[in-house]
């Protein structure tokens, strides 16, 4: 009889390390956003990985900040919530780091009890010398954990981590359904593809000041009918998001709209619209209706 494996494979770092960008090259779909602003990733997202006789439950947390308001120090709850059930701990760094933005946490890697991967990202962008002395170093400073030089935004040495984590996965049956892709539901894929938009777009704080909030999806045999509220903070937010004659918030919705029929595979019809809901980031009641997990 073939021993079935599974168990949680937790992705942990700094912002913009590219832990989504790897976690949808394992996948094979994109479930992560990925822009090239820190904080993209506010929530823990799993993506899940069936073979015949495996399920990797991947985990793709926030990136580890020093939290300055309410709305960040629930992101980094998420990322403690993923040293707790983790099977295999994935530390991604990138050529030139030097150490986690949070020292506790990094106490808690380099003492881990569980099996640890250090991925050493982006190392397309990085010469031999410099990856070996990098090796090196993080040899040294992480020594419970494995090393592998790798680039996810070119699947450089992607299948071999991966087969890794299969020998280090426990034997055990699968947590999720087999035909199951992740545990977040559809409107959430459609707010963070919005929001994808509006950090690819925006600077400064708007696209941090911005949550969204879909509050219609119809799905019927051919076409699913969407309607998305663009949270922000203040009037003059609003003003900016939609843009001269609503040019801003239409290049937003048509971009949504393309990346949103390639991932349900249907015809999307979108209504975008604007509300100011003040502090939300700040406001623990605002914050527990948003999804993110409040003490």
């Amino acid at each position: 009889m073939t021993t079935h494996k599974a168990g949680f494979v937790n992705i942990i770092g700094n912002p913009n390390v590219g832990k989504s960008t790897l976690m949808n090259a394992f996948i094979g779909e994109k479930l992560s956003i990925i822009t090239s602003k820190a904080q993209t990733t506010r929530h823990r997202i799993l993506g899940i990985v069936n073979g015949d006789d495996f399920q990797v439950v991947l985990s793709d947390t926030p990136g580890i900040i020093k939290p300055a308001y309410e709305l960040q120090t629930s992101m980094m709850d998420f990322v403690k919530s993923a040293f707790e059930d983790a099977d295999i701990l994935l530390y991604m760094v990138e050529i030139g780091e030097q150490n986690l933005k949070d020292e506790a946490f990094f106490k808690k890697i380099s003492n881990s009890k569980i099996p640890v991967l250090l991925l050493l990202n982006k190392i397309d962008k990085s010469d031999q010398e410099t990856l070996e002395e990098q090796m090196q170093y993080w040899g040294a400073k992480v020594p419970n954990a494995e090393i592998y030089p790798i680039s996810a935004l070119e699947n450089f040495n992607v299948k071999e981590v991966f087969e890794r984590i299969l020998s280090l996965l426990p034997e055990s049956p699968a947590f999720y359904p087999k035909d199951q892709l992740t545990d977040k539901p559809e409107r959430f894929f459609v707010n963070e593809n919005i929001r994808e938009k509006i950090l690819m777009h925006y600077k400064k704080e708007i696209p941090y000041a911005v949550e969204i909030d879909t509050e219609e999806f119809f799905e019927s045999e051919n076409i699913i009918r969407i309607r998305s509220i663009i949270m922000v903070e203040r009037e003059t937010q609003k003003g900016i998001i939609i843009g001269h004659k609503g040019s801003a918030l239409k290049r937003v919705g048509v971009e949504a709209r393309k990346d949103l029929e390639k991932f349900f595979g249907k015809q999307i019809h979108l209504e975008l619209y604007v509300k100011v809901n003040k502090n939300w980031r700040s406001n623990s009641t605002q914050l527990r209706r948003f999804g993110y997990n409040q003490k």
